[in-house]
């Protein structure tokens, strides 16, 4: 397994991510995107989540494919993102058709970021306009950090963000992570600034600073937000053809990678959700790999969104490189 060419999930050929965010509102919205329909499913696996059109993805439901995928912060008003990237879609002629019309099928999922000390005072629910335009913005190349979904996200101790990796296999599929970071519980081990990802890290990407000599996971962790407040929700994707059943497992198996890299997960006070994307490019006769490979890539992308953080002022939470001296 080694790193796609840009690290991102679009190295899947044909997927392209856009952000949209306010610096003062102190959120924002990320937009996943592609070419042509793609084959969609979701595991929802925290006790808190927020989504959109994630029933529809259920194998056994009408349509398997979608244009677009959302994740928004925002909590509930975040979901009015879908409708801007609905509008765009429209306007280009995309969507499920229905005899002459039109429907763009943009299911999405929201974290919450209405505690983290952006001007929240707005008039009017500024989400769809970031879903407008961050679909207008999405490009195979896009920033990490503090940006788009995860422009005001915190975790239990560092800030959090937007995160990506991507991982070829062997049999030459490419997987890849998209991920917006927003938990309760801490992605570093006890006080120190080690990822609880550092295992299955590739190429020094997220500092290679290992795990610490004696591990922490048996201490009792800290609760440093309330119901509602966190979330991580996060999309894995490949270049495999799958069904959507198929879809379905390797999200599911993705789940495990929130585990490995968040500590604790899937609270009841977490949202913590992941889709999966297929483009179908390449026929794959053993699925075997993926959902390791999703959960390993998205475990890699949660420690890339915290440490590629940067500092805004005002921010709540410390940057995990202000330490690095």
């Amino acid at each position: 397994m080694k790193q796609g060419r840009h690290n991102l999930i679009t190295d899947v050929a044909g997927l392209r991510v856009g952000h949209a965010q306010d610096e003062a509102l102190r959120s924002g919205t990320t937009v996943l995107t592609a070419d042509k329909p793609f084959t969609a499913a979701v595991s929802v696996m925290g006790g808190a989540p927020g989504t959109r059109e994630t029933d529809l993805l259920s194998p056994d439901k009408l349509v398997a494919q979608v244009d677009a995928l959302v994740l928004s912060g925002g909590s509930a008003f975040g979901l009015d993102a879908c409708s801007g990237v609905m509008d765009a879609l429209r306007a280009q002629g995309r969507g499920f058709a229905v005899g002459e019309a039109r429907v763009p099928i943009v299911p999405g999922a929201i974290l919450f970021d209405l505690l983290n000390g952006g001007d929240k005072n707005w008039t009017e629910n500024p989400y769809r306009d970031f879903g407008r335009r961050a679909l207008e913005a999405a490009a195979e190349e896009f920033a990490l950090g503090t940006a788009g979904a995860g422009f005001g996200a915190m975790t239990a101790r560092w800030k959090g963000g937007v995160g990506s990796a991507s991982a070829v296999l062997s049999n030459g599929v490419t997987v890849g992570a998209l991920v917006a970071v927003n938990a309760v519980g801490s992605v570093t081990a006890g006080q120190s600034r080690r990822f609880w990802a550092a295992p299955w890290e590739l190429d020094a990407e997220f500092g290679s600073v290992g795990l610490p000599s004696v591990l922490v996971g048996q201490d009792e962790p800290p609760r440093t937000k309330r119901q509602g407040e966190a979330t991580t929700v996060a999309i894995v994707a490949t270049d495999a053809a799958l069904t959507q059943a198929e879809a379905q497992r390797m999200a599911t198996a993705a789940q495990d990678g929130i585990a490995r890299a968040i500590v604790p997960s899937h609270t009841p006070f977490d949202g913590d959700l992941v889709f999966a994307a297929a483009t179908g490019e390449k026929p794959v006769e053993d699925t075997f790999l993926l959902g390791h490979a999703a959960a390993v890539t998205l475990s890699r992308a949660i420690a890339r969104a915290v440490y590629e953080a940067t500092p805004r002022p005002g921010d709540l939470q410390a940057v995990w490189r202000d330490g690095l001296g």
